[in-house]
């Protein structure tokens, strides 16, 4: 019941506070936002047993271990890390782990108000300050972090370029970009044949899934009709995150080094045999950025 309250408090206050006015200037910018802010309204009760893809163990570890390698650059004593798009905390719990002291923003008041619930020591200790704006909009000063970082985030952004600028004005010099989780340049580029046992990869995930939280009791979500085209707005075949935009970005923004990793990803909470196939016969899906300033 409180957390209701607290939901509907924080919904109120988007949809009045100035930024709100100030982003209906741009209808389709608006209609994206608002679009993510109603999906994770709802997904966020289940918002990690819905994505087996990000909470899976071998996706869990491979995310720890580059984190892991990237706080290790760092020579500050008090390091500050960025999540932007913070969701629920897959990446600030993991940064927590290794010591920065975090900043988590996300523009949807019920990730926000989870994310509070669940890290309330840190943020009582002042090592966690949750910011529920957009990143524009957000009290950020310039070259405040020494990493900034998102995970699945950009595909939901109306200006992921604008995005990315944003980020790397907030950056230290010397300081580490780190953009996972998003579609490579290889996602569409398979063979008919190979899309088509694509196709029936992703199926075989999701009945696996399906019973693996009937196995393990889970309640599992309930089904719904809502409208991803507006949410993961480019995550699909007329439009999707162009990586060359990025590689010249990064440069633009004076970026010392800048790599691409390509990988396949897991989406099962337990091992699909299928995978092995997979992996041999289609290309990688996935692509993080590591860039250092």
């Amino acid at each position: 019941m409180k957390q209701n309250v607290e939901a509907k408090f924080y919904t109120d206050v988007w949809n009045k506070s100035g930024w709100m006015q100030k982003i209906m200037a741009d209808d389709l910018t608006a209609r994206i936002l608002k679009a993510n802010v109603n999906v994770h309204h709802y997904e966020s009760k289940y918002y990690e047993l819905l994505h087996a893809d990000i909470y899976n163990r071998f996706e869990q570890a491979r995310l720890f271990s580059w984190l892991k390698l990237i706080s290790t650059t760092s020579n500050s004593n008090d390091k500050k890390a960025l999540d932007f798009g913070a969701g629920t905390g897959n990446l600030t719990s993991k940064l927590l782990k290794l010591d920065y002291t975090v900043t988590a923003i996300d523009i949807s008041p019920e990730m926000c108000i989870i994310l509070g619930h669940k890290y309330k020591k840190y943020v009582d200790s002042k090592k966690l300050n949750i910011i529920n704006k957009p990143i524009e909009d957000a009290n950020l000063a310039k070259s405040e972090f020494d990493l900034a970082c998102c995970y699945s985030v950009l595909h939901h952004l109306p200006d992921y370029i604008g995005a990315i600028k944003k980020l790397s004005t907030l950056l230290k010099k010397g300081g580490i970009m780190y953009i996972d989780h998003e579609a490579s340049p290889f996602n569409w580029s398979d063979s008919n044949l190979n899309q088509k046992f694509k196709q029936f990869f992703i199926f075989s995930n999701r009945c696996i899934n399906k019973q693996y939280w009937k196995m393990m009791g889970w309640q599992i979500p309930p089904s719904t009709n809502l409208n991803y085209q507006l949410s993961d707005y480019w995550a699909f075949d007329e439009r999707h995150i162009d990586h060359e935009k990025i590689e010249t970005v990064l440069k633009e923004e004076n970026f010392d080094f800048s790599a691409r990793i390509d990988y396949h990803g897991h989406y099962t909470w337990i091992f699909n045999p299928l995978s092995y196939v997979y992996k041999h016969i289609c290309k990688p899906e996935k692509s993080c950025w590591i860039a250092r300033k």
